[in-house]
C-alpha cells in the first residue's frame, strides 16, 4: 500500500518510517487487549488485573461470563504496516469506572478502531460517543465470537447510529492477519478523509 502524502503529526525525516498513534477502543470484554496482543510486533504492555468478587457490582459479566481479567489502565503495542508506516497501538480500558483515563489516552491519536461485540452492541455505545465528541476518525470492527449471530451491516450501522461514511469490517481479534486488516482499513479511511479535506480547500 502506498502511504506517500499521508498527512499525520508523526511525520519524520525523508526516508524514515512515519509513526502514528492509533486507539483500540470499545466496551468491556469486546477484545481490545486480545487485538493488541495478536497484532503487535513487540511484546505488548498490558495492565490486566484479575476480576474479583469485590468488583462484581461494577464489572457486569453478562455475555462475558468466562472473562477473568480486565484492563485497568491501557494496553500498548506496536506494528509496522510496511517500511513507511509504524502504528503505536493504545488499548483503552472498557469499564465505566476507568473512563476518566480516556481523555489523556486520546491526545495525539490520528484515528481509532472501535471493537464491537454484536451480542452486546450497547457495550460499545460509549466508545463511539467518545470518538464523535473528540472528533477522532474511526472504523467499527465487529469481533466475531463463536456464538455471534450474523447481521446485515446496515442493520448494525442503524443500531449503532453511525455515519454511512464510517467503515464497518468483521474480524477475529485473536488472529494477527485479521487484526492487521482492520488497521489497514483504518489507514485507508484516514487517507480518504484526508483527500476529501484537501479537495474541499
Amino acid at each position: 500500500m502506498d502511504f506517500k502524502g499521508f498527512d499525520h503529526p508523526g511525520r519524520q525525516a525523508a526516508g524514515a518510517a512515519r509513526s502514528v498513534k492509533v486507539m483500540i477502543a470499545g466496551g468491556f470484554g469486546t477484545g481490545k487487549t486480545t487485538m493488541v496482543r495478536s497484532v503487535s510486533d513487540i511484546k505488548p504492555l498490558t495492565t490486566e488485573e484479575t476480576l474479583t468478587q469485590a468488583s462484581a457490582d461494577d464489572d457486569h459479566l453478562i455475555g462475558v461470563a468466562d472473562k477473568t481479567e480486565t484492563t485497568v489502565s491501557l494496553d500498548f503495542g506496536k506494528i509496522g504496516i510496511n517500511e513507511e508506516l509504524v502504528l503505536y497501538l493504545f488499548g483503552t480500558p472498557g469499564q465505566e469506572r476507568f473512563w476518566f483515563l480516556w481523555n489523556g489516552l486520546f491526545k495525539g491519536a490520528l484515528g481509532a478502531v472501535v471493537l464491537v461485540d454484536t451480542r452486546r452492541l450497547a457495550s460499545s455505545f460509549r466508545a463511539i460517543e467518545e470518538m464523535e465528541r473528540q472528533n477522532v476518525p474511526f472504523v467499527i470492527a465487529l469481533n466475531v465470537f463463536p456464538d455471534s449471530q450474523q447481521h446485515p451491516i446496515e442493520e448494525i450501522r442503524d443500531a449503532l447510529d453511525i455515519s454511512p461514511h464510517t467503515p464497518i469490517v468483521a474480524c477475529d481479534a485473536r488472529d494477527r492477519a485479521s487484526s492487521r486488516d482492520v488497521l489497514i482499513a483504518l489507514i485507508r479511511h484516514l487517507k480518504e478523509r484526508s483527500a476529501v479535506a484537501l479537495e474541499s480547500r
